[in-house]
């Protein structure tokens, strides 16, 4: 399998973006884009991505879609969307830093994270910086939030985090982010980072999707 075919392959059975998976229709508008800042927040501790998605979709199936109307709600109906989604351990606290990150957000940037993007001149490292003064994001927050906002903020691309270049690499791909960022159209550059991510989330799908011969030479 040369890495055309294999970027495809990536592309078709791991490219959905953890944004779809949540429900997301990611554009550059003040809802969608907080509405990953929450999935963000989800992701940004040691819970499953899986549960992490599901708490999101509770979230917004619960109206809490925008960053007033996560404000203007109750604590308890945060924790209590987060429990249906068995999203265990960590709700209260979740719960509190997603309130604290709505008021943040309507305060610092009037409820869009575009005025966030504006600040930061759209230069890539000031939007990180920036980005963790929301509660809960921290360096892998950050990374969650940009690997799916490059889809509408072209300025982020290609991005590609280290972990994600390791997993490239052992497919034998490129491991760096221009090196990945050649592969695909710019449209499918979130899809193919979110693919790599979830096959080094998976158990067997390196040594599935491997060429033959790095399996030989790894047994």
């Amino acid at each position: 399998m040369n890495t055309q075919e294999l970027t495809s392959r990536l592309l078709r059975e791991y490219g959905t973006t953890y944004a779809d998976e949540a429900g997301i229709a990611l554009r550059d508008t003040p809802a969608p884009l907080y509405q990953l800042l929450v999935l963000t927040v989800l992701c940004s501790i040691r819970i499953k991505a899986d549960i992490a998605t599901a708490a999101a979709r509770e979230i917004f199936g619960a109206g809490l879609r925008t960053p007033r109307a996560m404000a203007d709600s109750r604590w308890q109906a945060r924790v209590d969307a987060l429990g249906r989604a068995h999203y265990v351990r960590y709700d209260e606290s979740t719960a509190t830093a997603l309130g604290e990150g709505a008021a943040l957000v309507l305060d610092r940037w009037k409820g869009d994270l575009r005025n966030l993007r504006a600040e930061a001149h759209r230069e890539p490292s000031a939007v990180r910086e920036l980005l963790q003064e929301v509660p809960r994001i921290g360096p892998v927050g950050v990374d969650i939030f940009c690997r799916e906002a490059q889809q509408v903020w072209p300025e982020l691309r290609p991005f590609f985090d280290g972990r994600t270049c390791e997993t490239a690499a052992s497919l034998g791909l490129p491991h760096t982010p221009n090196g990945l960022g050649r592969l695909v159209e710019p449209k499918d550059l979130a899809r193919l980072a979110a693919a790599l991510v979830r096959v080094r989330l998976s158990k067997d799908a390196v040594s599935e999707l491997r060429p033959r011969e790095h399996v030989r030479g790894h047994p």
